[in-house]
Parts: structure tokens; C-alpha cells; sequence
């Protein structure tokens, strides 16, 4: 997605916000903890006129998917899309210029107990590994990435395997998203989810709590080492 008009939410109230305690908090990558928006899409675009497409068009249906399946779905004639997936990888680990973290991220993802999240990704572990260092965000202490599911997101499976790797339920996380393919997974995984909308160019329509980023989010660790989301008064 691109980026944006600011649509900040200034204030947010407990209302606003899933009122219940998480098990563990799941994070995605690009546009929810970090935004590699420029980035991706400089590769993506080279990509798309090597083989004809239209740029405009092709560039918003790339975001919240493995690259093996936005090429896959294309059914282009002669065109692998395991081989073209893993040059076009290999590409965006070499042009990581312009990631940046996402406002707040950082503080919010370095004070939780490293057993109580995790990074669930659509991109390779290598390159998630590698923006993450980029943005100068934590290393997470797990990381589902693309090639350890079979199925990919709007497919609840990256969800799952992350929750029983940290010894919980789906059902009891509660995941930040940005994409509507992600939403998606995370909801037929039957988590909870907050939406990250500071890289989104038009309003998404969604049920879910939404917030421009970290800025207003703090979050409380309770004695039973289960967490709860809170807003931070300004």
C-alpha cells in the first residue's frame, strides 16, 4: 500500500481497542512494523515492465502476499514463478534504501517479553531478517516467514504455526496487520486484530480497531505474563 495523507488518531479510548488479555502479540512486517513500500516497489516495477505489465495496476496487488504466489496468480506464459519469486528477492536484499521504522514500533516491540511475540511475514526469512535490521527494529526472538508454511496469507496457517510455536492459541493472540490479506489470515486463524493504517493511500474499511501507528499504543504485562493492549494519553 502507499503511503498516505496523515488519518492519526489523536486520542485513543479503551473502547476503541480489543478489551480482553492476549496470550502473545503477532506482528507483520512491511507496513505494520516497517515500511518497505519504496523499496519493494522499485523492484516490483522493474519487474513488471521486463514482462508487459501495466506498473499502476500490478503494483497494489503485490502487498501482503508471498512473491511466489503474486507471480503465480499471474499465469504468465513460460514464466516460473519459484525461479522469478527468488530473483525478485534477491533484488530487494540488495535495495533496502528508505526503510524506516513505523512511529512507535520500536519502543512498543523492545519493552514485550521476548516469549510473547512474534513477526509473521509473507517475505523470506532472509530478506525480513535483513529490513528488520534496516529499520533498526529488535530482532524477534521467533519469525514465521514465507517458506515455513505451505500456504500463505489470506491462508491461516502462518498464524497458527506462529501461536503454537510460542505455546499458545490463535484464538488468544492478538495480531497487527495493515493488509487485507493478512486481516484475513488472522481472522480464520481466530485472532483479534488492530490495524496499522499509517501506510494505507485510502481508508480501509475493516471491523477492527484501527490506528495510524505505535505513537498512541502502550501495553501492560499482567502477573499471569499475559498482555493487555492500552492507549497512551496525548
Amino acid at each position: 500500500m502507499s503511503a498516505s495523507e496523515p488519518q492519526r488518531v489523536l486520542a485513543l479510548t479503551p473502547s476503541d481497542l480489543p478489551d480482553r488479555d492476549f496470550a502473545a502479540f503477532l506482528f507483520d512486517m512491511d507496513g505494520t512494523i516497517l515500511s518497505s513500500i519504496a523499496a519493494a516497489e522499485r523492484v516490483w516495477s522493474r519487474w513488471a515492465l521486463r514482462h508487459g505489465l501495466a506498473v499502476a495496476t500490478f503494483l497494489p496487488t503485490i502487498h501482503g502476499m508471498r512473491s511466489v504466489e503474486t507471480v503465480r496468480r499471474l499465469g504468465l506464459p513460460g514464466v516460473d514463478p519459484e525461479a522469478e519469486a527468488a530473483a525478485i528477492t534477491r533484488e530487494e536484499m540488495d535495495d533496502v534504501a528508505g526503510i524506516e521504522a513505523i512511529a512507535g514500533v520500536h519502543s512498543f516491540m523492545a519493552s514485550l517479553p521476548a516469549d510473547r511475540w512474534a513477526v509473521v511475514t509473507s517475505a523470506p526469512r532472509a530478506l525480513a531478517l535483513r529490513r528488520i535490521a534496516a529499520a533498526g527494529l529488535p530482532l524477534p526472538g521467533l519469525m514465521i516467514a514465507a517458506e515455513d508454511v505451505t500456504r500463505g496469507k489470506p491462508a491461516p496457517d502462518c498464524f497458527v504455526l506462529a501461536a503454537t510455536r510460542l505455546g499458545v492459541q490463535a484464538r488468544d493472540c492478538l495480531v497487527f496487520e495493515d493488509a487485507p490479506a493478512g486481516i484475513a489470515a488472522a481472522e480464520a486463524a481466530g485472532a483479534d486484530v488492530v490495524v496499522i493504517t499509517v501506510t494505507h493511500a485510502h481508508p480501509l474499511v475493516t471491523r477492527h480497531a484501527s490506528v495510524r501507528d505505535y505513537a498512541a499504543l502502550g501495553h501492560r504485562v499482567n502477573a499471569d505474563g499475559t498482555l493487555r493492549l492500552i492507549p497512551l494519553a496525548g
